[in-house]
């Protein structure tokens, strides 16, 4: 997830891009530019690693000349780590043409060898240079920027949203869009562009959402807006109601919030450029040949938090599609048991910043014991990774909101990689039922979309709970992270009395906890699945005979559970190791609401921090 903005109009477009970056500062923080088309015959480019802070300075420092068309980009790294060389905007070989982008190009290393068969001389590690190269190549050859704009579109696979501007025509700003946000702001004289409305809401509130696969051109006079094969399309006009603050939230009144609903294009972003064109499962940047990934007889997954419940996850899928044991630890004990490491040990660590001090210090002394170490992580260029021998990106963006949500999900999407990967490499699965487990992760950003759109009726249970000093919930199997990452949420931002427990764990102490009408979530597995079904009824029966209010989740079409429900919240119908990715989301809509309630700041919690990064 990156920051855009766009701007022709009679205004500086200097000042105008670098407010707007500003106010999408949220959306990445790795480094910043900003492309300015004035009366030369090249595109001025001033761009600089780290926060929109660095590249004010550099712009304060080399003053460019006014312009009044341009364009800016804010970066959360993917390809390439975040330096000045990776810094958007990118430029073709002749300075001509320049470009930003948000998402994917997973097509991109076919293009690139094309170009620099071609001569072509690429100075980034990006996926988005090519997309410079090939604009600037048609409009050499005659095209103007629109045309050019849908041609290369045409080129490309992924999902992205890239606006670039001509040097040779000054007053066009040309985007397009596929599966990633874009936002046209209408003026008076002058148009807009952003990767939502708060990039340009201090000038106008008049709005156009654009369709998948359409171009858009912005001109001072006004908008024309077409597909990629050039045909007249449609844009919605609405007019944007919300103030600033609102708007960087989307609308919502949290980040966490606004992230719990990115969750459907966060799972469809870490699946992006997962396949090769022969159709086999690859990972960002996998430094271990197969021969070493074939030697692995044990993975130990070491994290912290949020992160350590998708550990938990992770341990039932790689067991079950690899048949190699796997132990979880968490990072801060790892060191002092003097685990058992070698050679043929993979440790993965999962760290959503790619910072947090005890997990570093895990690896560090796994390192040391000559295993190899795998990263999953969310923060391109963290020393973490760095420090590894592959890594698994997670692609998930910025996450403003302490308490993770698309952090969690998109760990969880890793780690179901890694599994796969690990599984395609040994053997240990077909390539056909790999294929189909992937199509199954791929049809998940939907399942998650129809949790949400079913997310008043949590709001409502949680606003009957304002008055709950302590709730309990219950999971089997890969539920059972789901219980203790539902039981976290609620800690985190409510500052309830919260515990998950594996169901069949009641009759061992944890049935003396309850007591009339104390709320139990719980997560049921899908039917068919051993006994499991039959022994999460019977945990609940338990829990319920004894008073419990409770509030099940399970899958759409379930009758068994009904009579056993005081609630039930339907869940999508997918396989069992894949339900955490839909079971927890209204988990996640309970805790955010519920403390909301209760007044609380969701997203500033107290006494925690996004990233610990001291032992």
């Amino acid at each position: 997830m990156c920051g855009i903005v766009g701007y022709v109009g009679p205004r500086s477009a200097q000042d105008v891009v670098v407010d707007g970056l500003r106010r999408l500062e949220y959306r990445g923080y790795d480094s910043a530019g900003i492309a300015l088309v004035g009366e030369g015959d090249e595109v001025v480019v001033a761009k600089k690693a780290g926060k929109l802070a660095n590249l004010e300075k550099v712009l304060a420092d080399e003053p460019v000349e006014v312009a009044h068309t341009g364009i800016g980009h804010t970066r959360w790294a993917t390809h390439g780590p975040p330096n000045d060389p990776n810094a958007h905007p990118h430029r073709g070989c002749a300075s001509r043409v320049a470009v930003v982008h948000n998402g994917i190009i997973e097509n991109f290393a076919d293009l690139r060898a094309r170009l620099e068969a071609d001569d072509h001389v690429l100075v980034s590690e990006t996926d988005t240079e090519t997309v410079a190269h090939l604009l600037e190549m048609q409009v050499a050859s005659g095209e103007d920027l629109t045309v050019a704009m849908q041609r290369v579109c045409q080129m490309l696979d992924g999902a992205f949203t890239l606006v670039a501007v001509d040097a040779e025509d000054p007053d066009r700003v040309v985007a397009a869009r596929r599966n990633s946000p874009l936002v046209v702001g209408v003026g008076e004289g002058e148009m807009f562009l952003g990767s939502d409305v708060a990039a340009f809401i201090e000038h106008t509130r008049e709005a156009l959402e654009l369709g998948q696969d359409q171009v858009v051109t912005l001109t001072r006079e006004g908008v024309e807006v077409t597909d990629f094969a050039g045909r007249p399309a449609e844009a919605t006009r609405y007019h944007v109601d919300w103030d600033l603050s609102a708007a960087e939230k989307d609308g919502h009144d949290w980040f966490m919030r606004k992230e719990i609903f990115e969750q459907p294009r966060a799972v469809a972003d870490s699946l992006l450029g997962r396949r090769t064109r022969e159709g086999l499962l690859q990972l960002d940047e996998m430094r271990l040949s197969d021969d070493e990934v074939r030697s692995i007889d044990k993975i130990i997954i070491i994290a912290a938090g949020t992160s350590f419940y998708a550990g938990l996850v992770a341990k039932y899928a790689i067991e079950h599609w690899c048949r190699v044991p796997v132990e979880v630890e968490l990072s801060s004990e790892f060191r002092y048991r003097d685990p058992i490491l070698d050679y043929s040990t993979l440790v993965v660590a999962i760290s959503q910043s790619g910072e947090t001090a005890d997990t570093l210090q895990a690896i560090r002394h796994a390192r040391a014991q000559r295993s190899k170490v795998l990263a999953i992580c969310n923060t391109n260029g963290s020393t973490i990774p760095r420090e590894s021998d592959a890594v698994i990106y997670t692609h998930a963006g910025p996450e403003i909101g302490v308490a993770s949500t698309k952090g969690f999900l998109t760990q969880l999407v890793a780690c179901y990689l890694l599994a796969l990967y690990v599984a395609q490499v040994k053997g240990t699965r077909f390539g056909d039922e790999i294929a189909e487990i992937l199509q199954q992760l791929e049809a998940m950003p939907d399942h998650i979309q129809s949790v949400l759109d079913g997310a008043e009726q949590v709001y409502d249970l949680a606003r009957q709970h304002v008055d709950t000093k302590s709730v309990l919930f219950l999971g089997r199997h890969a539920g059972y992270p789901v219980a203790l990452e539902g039981a976290l949420k609620l800690k985190e931002i409510a500052y309830l009395h919260a515990e998950g427990f594996a169901a069949g764990e009641l009759k061992h102490g944890p049935i003396a906890l309850i007591e009339q009408d104390l709320p139990v979530l719980c997560v049921v597995p899908p039917r068919g699945r051993d006994q499991l079904h039959e022994k999460m009824l019977s945990g609940i029966q338990e829990v319920r005979a004894r008073g419990a209010r409770t509030i099940c989740l399970a899958e759409a079409g379930d009758e068994r559970i009904r009579p056993y429900a005081d609630e039930l919240v339907a869940l999508p119908q997918v396989p069992v190791l894949l339900q955490p990715l839909v079971s927890v989301v209204p988990l996640q809509l309970f805790a955010c609401e519920l403390a909301t309630a209760l007044g609380h700041d969701v997203d500033q919690p107290r006494n925690l921090a996004k990233s610990v990064t001291v032992e």
